[in-house]
């Protein structure tokens, strides 16, 4: 039942996100591009994804998820260093190639080699980002 759940909440994120124009580089890149060609329709899209999630936070509250488990804390409200760094990694990997995470596994089947390399590239940050994080909380730490 589990799996079953988990394959149609990938679908239809999958198909959100194909739908909605993240997995269209340049449409990303547009929205990005505010001195020059400016496409502003991917601020729906952002609302469209953050207000659920707000009202989603406050409805898990003291539940249990039907499949089991737990649902996730809410986040830390600090800004610390690791959150710094990773945003400004996310953001720049964004803005170079048009994809978040998302979207790049989304658009694998069509995105051609670039996708490929992106989504390579990706998974090689993501298993070295424990030891970089280490690293950062090393450095971080008072003397």
């Amino acid at each position: 039942m589990r799996l079953l759940l988990s394959l149609l909440a990938g679908a239809l994120f999958g198909g959100g996100l194909f739908i909605s124009g993240m997995t269209d580089t340049t449409k990303v890149q547009g929205w990005l591009d505010v001195f020059g060609n400016w496409d502003p329709t991917l601020a729906f899209v952002m609302g469209g994804a953050i207000l659920p999630m707000v009202l989603a936070w406050r409805l898990t509250e003291g539940r249990k998820p039907l499949a089991g488990g737990e649902f996730p804390a809410l986040p830390r409200p600090e800004l610390d260093h690791r959150l710094i760094t990773g945003s400004v990694l996310f953001g720049m990997g964004w803005g170079l190639a048009g994809l978040c995470p998302g979207p790049a596994v989304a658009s694998i089947t069509y995105n051609g080699m670039g996708g490929l390399i992106f989504l390579a590239a990706m998974l090689v940050g993501m298993g070295a980002a424990p030891a970089v994080g280490r690293g950062l909380d090393r450095l971080a730490a008072p003397a």
